[in-house]
Parts: C-alpha cells; sequence; structure tokens
C-alpha cells in the first residue's frame, strides 16, 4: 500500500541534517576530550570573528546560523573572557555594535587550532582528501542554490 512513499529518511534534508548533527556531537565530544575551555559555538564564533575583523553581530548571527540572542549571549562569554571585543562604530549610517578578536583571542584560538589539528589529519584515514574537496564542494553548491529560496530572519 505505501511501497512508493518516500520517507523523510529517505531525502537528501535527512542526510545532511544527520551528517551535520553527527559532526556536532564529534566536535563537541573532541572539545571535552582536550579540556578546551570553549564551547563549541564559541569557538566557531572566534574563528569567524577572525576571519572578519569588525564584523557586527547580525551578520556574525548570519555566519555562525544563530539567532541575534544565543549569538548575544556568545558574543557576551566570550567579551567576559577577555577574547573579544566590542565597539560602536557606523553601517549604513546607523549605529552598530561590531566586535574584533583580543591578542588572548588569537592566542586562544591558535592554541585550539594546535590541540585539534592531529584530530582533523586523523579524519583523512577515514574519508580522503579528495572526497572531502568533493563533498564540500557540492555542499557549498546545493546550499547557496537554496539560500537563494530562503529568507533569512536573522
Amino acid at each position: 500500500m505505501f511501497k512508493n512513499l518516500r520517507h523523510y529518511t529517505d531525502t537528501l534534508n535527512y542526510e545532511v541534517e544527520k551528517t551535520a548533527r553527527v559532526m556536532r556531537i564529534l566536535g563537541m565530544q573532541l572539545f571535552e576530550k582536550l579540556n578546551i575551555e570553549l564551547l563549541l559555538d564559541e569557538y566557531v564564533a572566534l574563528d569567524t570573528i577572525s576571519c572578519n575583523e569588525g564584523i557586527c553581530q547580525r551578520d556574525l548571527a548570519k555566519l555562525i546560523i544563530k539567532d541575534r540572542a544565543n549569538t548575544g549571549r556568545i558574543l557576551n562569554s566570550l567579551e567576559n573572557k577577555g577574547l573579544v571585543t566590542r565597539f560602536v562604530d557606523t553601517k549604513n549610517n546607523r549605529l552598530v555594535r561590531k566586535m574584533a578578536i583580543t591578542e588572548n583571542g588569537y592566542k586562544k584560538l591558535i592554541s585550539i587550532n594546535k590541540k585539534v589539528e592531529s584530530y582533523i589529519v586523523e579524519t583523512k584515514r577515514i574519508v580522503s582528501e579528495e572526497e572531502i574537496e568533493a563533498l564540500y564542494t557540492s555542499l557549498k553548491k546545493v546550499r547557496e542554490r537554496f539560500e537563494e529560496l530562503i529568507d533569512f530572519k536573522i
């Protein structure tokens, strides 16, 4: 009766979401195993800010795929730890709060990257560099096409 019914678990959406969750859990477990003092979300935000000096909270939220409230909490934590600083600037003739990574933030980022590096190398024994690159390219292309269809309300 339901032979031709396609289930959600047989869709691209499901595989991408499940893979993302597995990767997130692996990241969280790695941070715990290595006794990294930051949460994974804090690390992602810190790394993103390091690549986008002077970014505003709204743009950061879009890049790390968090709502503004969660992004604000992450930034408060990073600022309290002395890893980022926020300052007022103008964007489109409006005052906005932007952020920059501090010297301590860079040191922390470098330290974490060194700790994690050997585990990233280890993944290449599970999945080849060519497979990773092909998957990365395909996922980026698919994401960019779908992003054209949605309106982020961040």
